[in-house]
């Protein structure tokens, strides 16, 4: 059962807010699922740079995932999102349905286009037409992760009858995190989650309600059955005020513990199925105060 009734809530895994080592990750997962969590997440960037704060990188993402999985019973997990210039289409779908298996099938394939260019420039990936690039990407793992054969020849990906051997033991759902018009209408009539960042809607239901309006009326331009698709936020919570390991917002307010319990519930009066919770400080302690809040 959720902490909060008829929403899902979520942790967000810490990134570059510090540099965080398997044994804090690992207390920090299991304390999670502990709490009685329904989801938690991790970003999958490689280096952030040229942004005025100093130089600073994660750990390689499905590397992670797969420990997570392993170190997991219950709670559903997945990346917030996988950027599907980053590796080939085809091995992107094997990787999933690996971490799937792993896992017992509690995995979500969270999928973008990717948006940090100096992160592509440094590790040699293409950075141009990222929309086009997304739209061949997701018509090879969609499929294959549904357990189908893919052939596409297209203008950046060349599969030739690829397949997923074992096969996965369940189609893998897809959760798409964009608020691009190109690639969402791409991804909405198949994902089965759409997601979206606390700054793309100002962190408030009022803001939520407005984008998550947009997104419906997309289902409806693309035969989609909006009320199928299940919506997910993130929400920015300020846990501790001496942290700082996020930079403050200055154009909307991020949520306390005081009123996370309300801001949840008032995102899910607005249309949220699921509400993930970023916090600033992300450790243990601060996992364990917004399960208390929240109970």
């Amino acid at each position: 059962m959720s902490l909060v009734s008829g929403i899902r809530i979520g942790i967000q895994l810490p990134e570059v807010e510090r540099v965080v080592r398997w044994p804090e990750y690992r207390e920090m997962v299991r304390v999670t699922e502990e709490c009685g969590f329904d989801s938690m997440w991790l970003g999958d960037h490689l280096l952030y740079r040229g942004d005025g704060r100093p130089e600073r990188g994660p750990w390689e993402a499905w590397t992670m995932l797969a420990a997570l999985a392993a170190e997991t019973e219950r709670i559903e997990f997945g990346p917030l999102v996988a950027c599907a210039g980053f590796h080939p289409p085809a091995v992107l779908a094997k990787m999933a349905a690996t971490v799937d298996e792993i896992s017992g099938g509690r995995f979500v394939l969270g999928l973008g286009a990717g948006w940090n260019r100096p992160e592509f420039d440094a590790f040699g990936i293409p950075f141009d037409r990222r929309a086009a690039r997304f739209e061949e990407a997701l018509a090879v793992i969609g499929p294959l992760i549904a357990g189908d054969r893919v052939t596409h020849h297209g203008t950046f990906h060349h599969v030739e009858d690829a397949v997923l051997s074992p096969a996965p033991s369940r189609p893998v759902p897809l959760m798409i995190g964009s608020v691009g018009d190109r690639v969402l209408r791409a991804a909405l009539p198949s994902a089965t989650w759409w997601n979206t960042w606390f700054d793309w809607f100002g962190n408030s239901a009022e803001g939520f309600a407005t984008l998550n309006g947009r997104i419906s009326r997309l289902c409806a331009d693309v035969g989609r059955d909006q009320t199928t698709l299940k919506r997910s936020a993130c929400l920015l919570v300020v846990t501790d005020p001496s942290a700082g390991e996020r930079p403050r917002p200055v154009d909307y307010s991020a949520a306390t513990v005081a009123d996370v319990r309300a801001r949840v519930r008032e995102m899910h009066h607005a249309g949220a199925d699921e509400v993930i919770l970023v916090s600033d400080p992300i450790d243990s302690r601060s996992i364990r105060v917004l399960a208390e809040a929240l109970s």
